[in-house]
């Protein structure tokens, strides 16, 4: 049996036919969903967890704040990421959020954290900044929450100077077969009703487990990350596998310069 906790490198893609390239509808309507439960959406990310998703966190922040002082969190939330990398000694953060919401209660909690984390809002799948300005792109819990995978994956590397890596943390899909069936029924039946009692908002908690399963396998996953051009692709099981972290680095100019020239027989 696989160890749960054990690291995967992903050195070449698999084919699928069956990956989802975007399983939610409509951003506006994640977007508004976010917006309503922003007053318990710290405390219910430490009750979905048992509080290890600050454990995880820290992982992916000293991992970003290793590739350099300029790193960009994505899908921010209400900033724990991004406070967690400067903390972990990146110089300049900065955390985009699609929801309004998030972005203020992010701005709140800034004075308690320190300088150098700036927050604004901005879509993933459309991101203003140039071209190679990060030294690492990191996302945590908010990949499912977007409309087209491919095309956040694409943004992450664009925006990534060359040898640069982005750092995904995120839920994937639980398929073990004894401890299945009763997360299943935690995270499905448990999870939604104790949200939505905490946030006002059932439905936003219903989405959830919804939105989990849906989303890639990590295998599949660090597939895409292959197609949208990263190398060095690899991610670790955690929680018993239900949270994967994946990374990949973008090629330098001589790597890609390299893959791109032809093999002399």
């Amino acid at each position: 049996m696989t160890d749960p906790e054990q690291e995967h490198d992903s050195t070449t893609p698999a084919a699928s036919s069956t990956r989802k390239r975007g399983a939610i509808q409509s951003g506006d309507r994640v977007r508004q969903m976010f917006n309503r439960i922003v007053p318990r959406y710290d405390l219910m990310n430490r009750v979905m967890t048992a509080g290890r998703d600050v454990a995880w966190r820290n992982i992916v922040a000293r991992q970003a704040a290793s590739c350099g002082d300029d790193v960009l969190d994505v899908a921010t939330g209400t900033g724990d990421l991004a406070f967690a990398i400067r903390q972990a000694g990146a110089r300049h953060v900065i955390g985009t959020d699609f929801s309004e919401e998030m972005i203020e209660a992010a701005k709140k909690k800034a004075p308690k954290h320190g300088p150098d984390v700036t927050f604004m809002i901005a879509d993933a799948l459309d991101l203003p900044f140039e071209d190679r300005r990060f030294d690492a792109v990191t996302v945590s819990f908010g990949l499912r929450n977007m409309t087209d995978y491919d095309a956040a994956l694409r943004e992450m590397w664009r925006v990534l100077r060359p040898g640069g890596a982005a750092i995904i943390l995120e839920m994937t899909p639980f398929k073990r077969p004894i401890l299945g069936p009763p997360f299943r029924f935690y995270f499905e039946k448990v999870v939604p009703l104790v949200g939505g009692l905490l946030s006002g908002s059932l439905t936003a908690y219903r989405y959830l487990p919804s939105s989990v399963e849906a989303f890639p396998p990590a295998h599949e996953l660090a597939d895409m990350l292959h197609e949208a051009g990263f190398k060095d692709v690899k991610y670790q099981l955690l929680g018993f596998g239900t949270v994967a972290i994946h990374s990949g680095t973008r090629p330098t100019d001589d790597e890609a310069t390299q893959e791109n020239t032809p093999h002399q027989g």
